[in-house]
This record gives structure tokens, sequence and C-alpha cells, in this order.
């Protein structure tokens, strides 16, 4: 049998009535006679819901303990659909993390898979059963319950795909794929039909929410299409593989906020920063005297005691940012892309406090109230609309 791999984000899931609907299309796909695994976020909010209720604790609570916290969400979300699924008829078995074989390396909050043994899954999948599971979630070597960070279900998804060695791998969102903005910012955004893997991991990096980078590069080492769809009726899809856009100019303009800039001086203070940030610094440029680069805050749920440990070690750390990108196989090989991209911003009366170029985007770093205005103008100027 064919074996397909299904994740649903926590709007997909945010109530009972969600979860009914998600219950009716899988058994849908395993009816046609397909094997299913079905990767859960938790219902929408929840993960928010316990980090709120965890900082009324702890204004930067510990790492071990928010992932024993976190890590309940999506199981409730396992249950309830493992439930849905056996209600209508169809054989179902829900897994944690751990129970389904996800280990991971010994950092809580943004630990990263290492292996994954998918033994049982193999083993309940032989018997005809759907297999529900976890996402977000793994056990560390150690045995230690841990969290994979942003977009973590995504990457438990396309892990499993992989060891499973799966035909597809369908990733359901409120949104029908990928689009050239986020279409709640820029109305005129595009769908994208179409994207390869290295496009859709450098979008990901720089804020995009439909995949997550580190899940769409188990995609691409394991030649695993992905097919980024909507939960809610839209036939509508974005097809991610190996093979590369047609499509030379710019492919999408990515905003993101909550981002902080860090500089300094010194080999021995960029050690120290990259220690205290866990190594969540991005595009770092360094020299023998200074070093510049940026983090996302939601990857730093202690970022109040992160701050303090920087500013004491004398590094400079500037808030309230954000980061705007384009994105396109052109950014960094015809020099008015580069022009384009600094008048159009410079015409929109938006400062950036740095600009950063790799082969398949150019980044700008602004302040976090510019971010929308930024994107709009972007788009407008590379893709009009």
């Amino acid at each position: 049998m064919t074996i397909i791999v299904q994740k649903y984000g926590g709007s997909s899931v945010a109530d009972v009535e969600r979860i009914g609907g998600v219950a009716d299309r899988v058994v849908k796909a395993r009816q046609r006679g397909d094997d299913v695994v079905v990767v859960v976020s938790a219902m929408g909010g929840t993960t928010d819901a316990l980090l709120a209720l965890a900082h009324q604790v702890d204004e930067s609570p510990p790492r071990r303990e928010l992932d024993m916290l976190l890590s309940t969400g999506e199981r409730i979300t396992m249950a309830l659909l493992s439930m849905a699924i056996q209600k209508r008829g169809e054989a179902a078995i829900s897994f944690t993390g751990s129970q389904s074989g996800i280990i991971t390396n010994d950092r809580h909050f943004d630990a990263r898979i290492i292996e994954v043994r998918p033994h049982r899954v193999e083993d309940e999948l032989a018997l005809g059963k759907v297999v529900i599971i976890a996402g977000y979630q793994g056990m560390s070597y150690k045995r230690e319950i841990t969290t994979l960070g942003r977009g973590g279900s995504d990457t438990t998804a396309l892990a499993m795909a992989a060891a499973l060695g799966a035909d597809r791998a369908e990733i359901y969102s409120d949104v029908d794929g990928v689009y050239s903005a986020d279409p709640r910012v820029v109305p005129a955004a595009r769908h994208l039909p179409e994207l390869a893997y290295d496009e859709m991991q450098e979008m990901a990096e720089v804020g995009a929410k439909v995949l997550h980078a580190q899940a769409v590069e188990f995609a691409r080492r394991a030649g695993i299409r992905i097919h980024a769809r909507s939960t809610f009726g839209s036939e509508g899809e974005t097809r991610i593989g190996d093979s590369a856009s047609d499509d030379e100019g710019t492919r999408a303009v990515v905003g993101k906020k909550g981002v902080a800039r860090v500089r300094g001086s010194g080999a021995a203070q960029r050690e120290q920063a990259h220690t205290i940030t866990r190594g969540a610094l991005r595009d770092w440029v360094a020299d023998s005297v200074h070093f510049d680069a940026y983090t996302h805050l939601d990857e730093h749920p202690d970022w109040s005691a992160t701050l303090v440990a920087l500013r004491a070690a004398g590094v400079q750390v500037d808030e309230d940012l954000g980061v705007v990108s384009i994105v396109g196989r052109n950014c960094a090989r015809e020099p008015e892309i580069f022009t384009r991209f600094e008048r159009s911003l410079a015409d929109a009366g938006i400062g950036r406090l740095r600009v950063l170029m790799t082969p398949l985007r150019l980044s700008a770093i602004v302040r976090a109230a510019d971010v929308d205005a930024a994107t709009r103008a972007l788009h407008a100027a590379m893709l009009g609309a």
C-alpha cells in the first residue's frame, strides 16, 4: 500500500467540530486504500495559552518544564482525533512523539531530530490502523521529553514521512498553499502552485509560516513531494519538490515581526552571544573587530533572561524590530534587483538598519512598525501588485 502522511495545523483542529471534519477527511483517504499517518498540532491557541500560563508563574520559565507543559497540547488533539476516527468505523491509534520513535538531541524547547525509529508506527499500519502522532515533540537520547521549536509539527510530519518512505506529505492549514506574500498584509498576493525545496526553505528561514525550514530539509533529502493545502474546502495547493522553478524573478516577499538585532565586538564577546542565545542568531556578519546578527524572539521563551545576560556581557541589543525579505533565484546575480529593493523601501520612507544577502534572498532589518508597509512596497516593486 501507499503511505501518505497528513499534517493538520492548529486552525484545522481548533474545536471538536473541526476535529470531526479532519476525521472525515482521514477516513476518506483510508478508504481509498492508502495507509495513513496523521500528525497533529495543538488545538488553535492552546500553545500560546500554555506559554502565557507559564509566564504567569515565572517570567523566564525553565525550558525543561516548558517542554513538559507544552507537549500536552498535541496529546489532547491526537487522542480526540483518534476517538473521532474510531467513531466513524476506522481503526486508529494515537502516539506521542516518543512513542512514535522521534529521537532528538538534548536541547529543550528547540530540539532537533537526530533519528526516527518508526517501528510501532509500522506495526500498527500493518494491522490496518490509522496512526495519529502528536507533532512538535519527541524524546531525547537521555529519555527526556523535548519539543521541536517553531513549526515543530511540520518537522515531525516530514521526518516521519522520510523514515516511512511515504509517497507524499500533505500539509493542511487555513490557506490553500503558499502565496507571494501574506494575503492578510498584501491583498493582491498571488498563489504559487509550485516551489522548489530551496525556495521554500529560504522563505521559511525568514519567517514564512506555511512550513518550517527543517521540515523541508527532511523532505528534500528523502525526495518526498509536499502538498500544502487548505483544510477548509479549497481545491488549490502548492506542490513543493526538487524541480527548479522556471521563474527566475522574485517569487515572494516575506515579512516577520518580533526580531532583535545583536551586535558587539571581539571574538570572546561573539562567542558569549552565541552561547547565551543557544546558537539562535542568524545572518552573522563578523570580522576581527565587530559582529552583527539578528534573532527571532519567538524562539526564546526566556527572552527576558536572555536579554539581561546579553547586556551583562556588553552586547548591544535592539528590540522591536522586524525583517522583510524578497526570495528569488536572481537576488544575488542582478545588481538592478538590489537597486530596486533599496529604492522601493526608501521611497516608502522606511529606514533600513541593515541589509542582508544570500544566493536566493535579499533581506532588510527594519522597525517592527514598518514591516507591513515594507512588505507591500516590495511586493508592488518586485511583483507588480
